[in-house]
C-alpha cells in the first residue's frame, strides 16, 4: 500500500535506488471506476472527470500535457517492464473512464477506517487491471488522513484489481495535502499559489491522485517499482514529493507556467482546456526527478 506523504525534498542514497523488482504493472487498457463518497458538486466532479480524459485526450492539448506526464510514465516504467514479459507485447497503455458511483448520504457515516475505503473500492465494481477510484467529501475523515497521509493506493490481488483513496482536504488539511495553493502548515512559508481550477480542495485532490495514479499503475501489487521497504515504498511519483517544476526546493514548487488570465499556476494542459499541477516523476536512468517544465 502506498501513500502520498507530507511533503519534504528527499535525497535518495544511490546505493539503493528505485528499481523494478519483476512484478506486473498496469497495461494496455487501464478502466477507472469513480465512487464519490459525500457531497462533490458537478463542477468539482467535472474537474476530476476532465483530468482523467486528459491521459489520452485527443486531440492532444497544448504542451506541456497531462499526455506528456503519462507518456514519461508508460516509457521509463510500463513499456520497461512490459518487455521482460513473455507475451508483453507492444500495446501502448490507456486510461479509460468507466463509470461512477455516488453515495452522497456518506452510507458508512463520516469517519472511515482503512477498511471501510477498501470496502467502498469494491462497491465501485472495478474492472479486472483496472483502478477504483475513491474520492471523500472535505467534511469526511478517514483514518491517518492528514497526520500520515493524503492519500494511498491498494489492491485486491486475487480480483487482479487496485484501488485509489483521496481525500479532500479543504477544510481538515490544506496546508498537508494541498500546498502549494495554500500556506504550508510546516517549513518554509510562501505565499499559496493560485489554483488552476479555482478550487484548492479538488486541485489538491488533482496531486494527489495523479501521485497515487503513478504508483498504482507501476506497483499494483507491491512488487514492482519501488524503493526502500515494501511496506512503506517510494514510488514513481512518491520518490519525488513536493516537486513540480524545475528548480523546486523545500517550500517552493519549483518554477510553474502562470495562466496570464486567472495568474493560476501549473504545468500541464488538459482536455476541455483545463490545467493541473502534476508531480515529477523519478527516472530511474538518471536517477533525478523529471519534470514537465
Amino acid at each position: 500500500m502506498g501513500a502520498r506523504r507530507r511533503m519534504e525534498l528527499y535525497h535518495p542514497n544511490p546505493a539503493d535506488m528505485l528499481s523494478y523488482h519483476n512484478g506486473p504493472v498496469l497495461h494496455g487498457d487501464i478502466p477507472v471506476s469513480i465512487l464519490w463518497y459525500g457531497e462533490f458538486t458537478l463542477p468539482q466532479k467535472s474537474i476530476i472527470a476532465d483530468f482523467l480524459l486528459s491521459f489520452t485526450a485527443a486531440p492532444q492539448a497544448a504542451s506541456p500535457s497531462v499526455a506528456q506526464w503519462w507518456n514519461t510514465i508508460e516509457q521509463l516504467y510500463l513499456s520497461k517492464a512490459v518487455q521482460t514479459k513473455p507475451n508483453g507485447g507492444d500495446k501502448k497503455t490507456n486510461v479509460l473512464l468507466a463509470n461512477q458511483v455516488s453515495d452522497d448520504k456518506c452510507s458508512m457515516g463520516k469517519s472511515l477506517t482503512l477498511a471501510q475505503v477498501s470496502a467502498l473500492a469494491a462497491r465501485a465494481k472495478p474492472m479486472k487491471g483496472g483502478v477504483a477510484l475513491v474520492l471523500t467529501a472535505q467534511d469526511v475523515t478517514v483514518e491517518g488522513f492528514c497526520q500520515s497521509r493524503c492519500a494511498l493506493h491498494g489492491s485486491d490481488a486475487k480480483a487482479s484489481t487496485t484501488y485509489i483513496w483521496v481525500g479532500n482536504s479543504a477544510t481538515q488539511c490544506p496546508g498537508q495535502c494541498a500546498w502549494p495553493f495554500h500556506q504550508p502548515m510546516y517549513g518554509p512559508q510562501g505565499p499559496p499559489l493560485v489554483a488552476p481550477n479555482g478550487d484548492v480542495g479538488l486541485d489538491g485532490i488533482v496531486m494527489n491522485l495523479a501521485s497515487m495514479f503513478a504508483g498504482a499503475v507501476t506497483n499494483p501489487f507491491g512488487d514492482a517499482y519501488y524503493q526502500g521497504s515494501r511496506d512503506a515504498p517510494l514510488e514513481a511519483a512518491t520518490a519525488c514529493p513536493g516537486v513540480f517544476g524545475n528548480g523546486a526546493y523545500p517550500g517552493y514548487a519549483g518554477d510553474l507556467k502562470v495562466d496570464a488570465a486567472t495568474g493560476a499556476s501549473y504545468n500541464a494542459n488538459g482536455a476541455n482546456g483545463r490545467k493541473y499541477l502534476l508531480p515529477a516523476l523519478y527516472n530511474p536512468s538518471t536517477t533525478a526527478c523529471s519534470t514537465l517544465v
